[in-house]
């Protein structure tokens, strides 16, 4: 759920972080704004279960306590469903942080990472603890991902200009 007048721009490094409400795993919904005073990374992943995918989220689950020592919340979010993302999960022992459903890929395309066949490409943001995106990536192919030390450096760095 997206809130009202909101345009297809794609969200940039220093725009405010668009708020929205998904379905996600542990039975609840989550709301980007809720997390205010935290920085949140931003996870679009394609599809549940592809080799690229299950490898870049076991990897931010293996690297979980780097962010969670910056106090940031990890947030997957891909196009499939609460149940798939469930089953996801199971399946690989369970992730360090919850899977969101953008089942209408409003969330995607208002961040930008649609490809032009409306596949979700591999993207990830950083938003800091007032809302604004500090670090924006769309990957042009889905076979690469942003490692782990990369985001967190760009946490570390906007955690020195908020002091």
């Amino acid at each position: 759920m997206l809130p009202g007048n909101v345009t297809n721009m794609a969200v940039a490094v220093g725009d405010e972080a668009p708020d929205f409400t998904l379905a996600g795993t542990d039975s609840r919904e989550y709301t980007l704004s809720s997390y205010r005073g935290h920085h949140v990374v931003l996870v679009f992943y394609p599809g549940d279960n592809s080799p690229v995918c299950t490898m870049q989220l076991n990897s931010y689950t293996r690297d979980h306590e780097e962010f969670d020592g910056l106090n940031a919340q990890v947030l997957g979010l891909s196009p499939q469903g609460v149940e798939s993302h469930e089953k996801f999960s199971e399946r690989q022992g369970g992730f360090a942080f919850p899977l969101l459903a953008d089942d209408d890929k409003s969330v995607g395309k208002l961040y930008g990472v649609l490809g032009p066949l409306g596949f979700y490409r591999r993207s990830v943001f950083v938003v800091d603890p007032a809302g604004r995106v500090i670090y924006a990536h769309r990957s042009a192919t889905s076979m690469t991902f942003k490692p782990s030390p990369e985001l967190v450096r760009a946490i570390k760095a906007s955690a020195r200009t908020l002091r």
